[in-house]
């Protein structure tokens, strides 16, 4: 039986090579095996197709859009009630959370098409209708949210050069991701983002009674080491400061997924950025309605609509 070495004795590093050399060659592919499975996320279907759903200040259309990695993702764009492509409208991408789909921010759609902005919904790829995939990672979402960037610069009703991202979660922190990097939208909404991917990794080990040091910290390597980029280098808390948009955070108070004092940190860190706290959990749905007005109201001063 192998003994190792009291916790205060292993560095992190010497502790991840320790794990490795213990589990040997052999045990690796299991743990990465099960490391997909443990966090595949779950596949919510859409109840009712949003096709089927009622939107009543705007027309609905289903897209299949052909992702970065060769898969197909499902889309749904939605335009004001007489749109005009002469005219060209501004926009929002809305992408979901880890878990969810495109359903769950439908709430936001009638509000925004209200104030004639189109919605592009998008499903991430292995959620919704969206195609399967191996695993996915904030990268991988950060790179379907391009893919719907694309599309909607491509419809002749929606307005290129004013284009906001609303995104919860994951799809917030995604946001971030892409705000940060390009450059190249007008504004950006945050539901719920996180302020740094390797605090949720070490919640969800401590919510699987994981040890943080040895096993954990492998865990965290071969995690990094799968999605191709340090965790440092995708987090929000490091991204914010390089915004050249508007950013707006939404936090809810009573957030046990990812804590209220994230949200803090990341507006400490964006000079410029404004705070929403709402009366809310990590899901939002119902507690944005009542701050809908103040969201349109960030939303029309920089986009550009009469909302503003």
């Amino acid at each position: 039986m192998f003994d190792p070495p009291a916790p205060d004795a292993l560095s992190p590093t010497g502790a991840a090579r320790l794990v490795r050399r213990t589990l040997g060659r052999a045990a690796r592919p299991l743990l990465h095996r099960a490391l997909l499975r443990g966090l595949r996320p779950a596949r919510l279907p859409h109840d009712p197709p949003l096709e089927r759903r009622p939107c009543r200040h705007g027309r609905l259309k289903a897209l299949r859009l052909h992702g970065a990695r060769g898969q197909r993702l499902a889309a749904w764009l939605a335009l004001p009630q007489g749109a005009d492509p002469a005219a060209q409208v501004p926009a929002v991408l809305a992408l979901h959370g880890w878990g969810a789909n495109a359903s769950t921010l439908w709430p936001v759609v009638d509000t925004l098409l209200s104030s004639g902005l189109a919605v592009l919904l998008l499903d991430a790829g292995n959620h919704g209708d969206s195609d399967a995939e191996a695993f996915n990672s904030l990268p991988r979402f950060a790179q379907d949210l391009a893919t719907g960037l694309d599309a909607l610069r491509a419809e002749p009703a929606v307005d290129a050069r004013r284009i906001a991202l609303l995104g919860h979660s994951v799809g917030a922190a995604a946001t971030l991701l892409h705000a940060a990097r390009h450059g190249d939208v007008a504004a950006v909404v945050s539901l719920s983002a996180f302020a740094h991917p390797r605090e949720m990794m070490e919640r969800w080990l401590r919510a699987h009674h994981l040890p943080r040091r040895g096993l954990g910290t492998t865990i965290l390597e071969h995690v990094q080491a799968v999605i191709g980029t340090r965790f440092d280098d995708i987090a929000p808390l490091n991204l914010v400061p390089a915004l050249r948009c508007p950013l707006l955070l939404v936090h809810g108070a009573h957030d046990t997924t990812v804590p209220l004092a994230d949200a803090h940190r990341l507006h400490a860190a964006c000079p410029g950025s404004a705070l929403l706290v709402v009366d809310g959990t990590h899901d939002l749905r119902a507690a944005l309605a009542p701050h809908a007005p103040r969201i349109l109201q960030f939303l029309g001063r920089h986009l550009g609509t009469a909302a503003a």
